[in-house]
Order: structure tokens, then sequence, then C-alpha cells
């Protein structure tokens, strides 16, 4: 196994053998527990997605990305009272203090079984999705490799947490209908009407558990460390960045961190595909062992209200 970092300072961000850590070599875990309870990122390679399959997805999403407007806007996800479908700039707010983020995203989730009787609730994180008839495969190309990331996202968490001192097969048996949300970010030309209050996405903490990241390898995500300043991190097709987000530090009781981040935008163009793996809506997040009880569709629903712009209350 290679890696960007012996750990001599938590700012660094180590890349890692995913297979490797999966199988429990002594190495890829500790710097995998050393990313976890540090810095809060690290990237992996040698996954079993392949470069090829990573491309193809991105190609998929530029392509619905660059349709008109119009088109798009057939799919608007603030016509729902969920996130599925298309947002336009402007349709998220991560950062009360910042301007609504001037990326578009497009955003797909778990499907409940029909005879799943969770379904007759209709819970917003199960909603059914959106998919537009162009550009052509874009459902099949973004259903097959939902099915793929969240398995390899459900493995890799395991392993992370079993790193971590936790027991792994614990968070296993909570990911059989994830929240699990699978985007694809169009971050474009940062624009010349930008000021510091405007962002690709403004600083913020992911919701969930783990984040599977995909991108097209161009520069633009910023990592905060630990004191002050900021780390660029990307990653070619069929490697991943990996981060952790607040279920997951809540869950380890503080062990694995939750750590900003931010896209503030360059002169070029730049699609992200982050999996947001998050667990089933009835599974209980607070300090494993302990006597609390935070359901993590409470939480997801607190962070969604306050982000999704069609969402947000007064």
């Amino acid at each position: 196994m290679t890696g960007q970092a012996s750990f001599g300072e938590v700012d660094m961000i180590p890349r890692i053998d995913a297979a490797l850590l999966m199988a429990g070599d002594p190495e890829a875990v500790a710097l995998a527990s050393e990313a976890a309870t540090g810095v809060g990122f690290m990237t992996v390679y040698n996954t079993p997605l392949s470069a090829a399959t990573v491309q193809g997805v991105i190609d998929a999403y530029s392509a619905f990305f660059h349709l008109p407007a119009a088109q798009k806007s057939q799919f608007d996800m603030a016509r729902t009272g969920s996130n599925r479908g298309w947002g336009a700039a402007g349709a998220e707010q991560v950062d009360p203090d910042a301007n609504p983020d001037y990326k578009q995203v497009f955003d797909c989730g778990f499907t409940l079984a029909d005879d799943d009787p969770i379904a007759a609730q209709n819970l917003s994180f199960y909603a059914p999705n959106l998919w537009p008839d162009a550009p052509e495969g874009f459902s099949d190309n973004l259903r097959a490799y939902y099915g793929e990331a969240t398995d390899f996202a459900l493995d890799l968490l395991c392993a992370l947490a079993t790193a971590v001192g936790e027991d792994g097969q614990y968070f296993r048996a909570r990911f059989d209908r994830p929240m699990a949300l699978l985007r694809g970010n169009f971050y474009p030309e940062r624009p010349a009407w930008a000021t510091d209050k405007d962002f690709g996405i403004a600083t913020h903490t992911d919701y969930g558990c783990l984040t599977l990241l995909a991108t097209d390898g161009s520069a633009g995500l910023e990592v905060r460390k630990r004191g002050g300043g900021w780390i660029p991190v990307s990653a070619p097709p069929g490697e991943f960045v990996i981060n952790f987000g607040e279920m997951l530090e809540m869950w380890t009781g503080g062990k694995v961190k939750a750590t900003p981040h931010r896209v503030v935008g360059t002169q070029a163009e730049r699609i992200s595909v982050p999996l947001f793996f998050n667990p089933n809506h009835d599974a209980n997040v607070a300090p494993v062992g302990s006597d609390e009880t935070i359901a993590a569709w409470v939480h997801l629903k607190k962070r969604y209200d306050e982000t999704y712009v069609h969402l947000q209350k007064d």
C-alpha cells in the first residue's frame, strides 16, 4: 500500500488502497483511522468502481446539465416537497451567512419496493425519483451506478468503523433501506459578479455518515485545516475523495470528525458526483451504547429543511 502521508500532521490527506483497507491490512487500517479521527478526509484507490464507470456517470451528468434550462425545469425539485430531480442555481444555501450556492444539482435516491410497508408512510427521504428522458440512457446509467456505489460505500463504512474501534457489523445492519442520496454537482465558471459571499458551495459539513465523492479530477474542493486555512483535494475518475458527516461523528461519540469544506469556484467548469451515504430512516445515530436516541431521519430532515431553499421555513 502507498499513501501520501504518514500522519506527522493531522492536516495531511492520505491516499489509501481501498481493497487493502477492507481486507484489514494493518497499515491501511491505521492510516484510515488517523484520517477519520484527524483531518476527516482521505482519498481511496483500487476500488470496485472502474475509471470508465465513473467517467460514464460524469459524462451523463454533464450532458444533462448542458441541456436548455427550459428542458431541465420540467424536473425541478422546487416543485416538490423533497429533493429529487434538478436543482437550479440558487437551489441550496448550505451556509446562512453566505448567498445561495451558484451550482446546479441533480439528486436521486433509494427506491423502496412496492410492497415495502415503509412506502405507505410517504417519507420524503424515499420520495419517487424524477427521471428525464434525455440524455439517452441517463436514468439507466445512474441507477446502475447507485447500486454499485452504495454496495462499495457500505463495505467501506464498515471497514472504517472497525478501524476506529467500533463494530462494523453493527453499522452494516442499519443500511438495508439507506437514505443514500446520489448527486451530480455542476459548478460553472465562477461568475464575474461573485462576491466573497458567493460560492459553488459554501463552507459546510456533510449531514450523514460517509460521502463517496467522484470527481472529474479538476481543482475546486477545499478542506478546512484544524488550525485554519484550506487544503485542496481532488481525485481522478476511479479514485474517490472520502469524508465523514455529522451522523457518523455523533454515532461514534465524536471519534470520527465531520470536517468543513467548500468550493469557491475557478475559471473552469467542474462536475462532481457525491454519494451521501446515510442510514435507514429509523436508525438511532446516538453514540453506540449510550441511552440517547437520535433518529437519523430527524437529523436529516432538519438539515435538509435548512439547506434546500424550497424547503426552508420562515
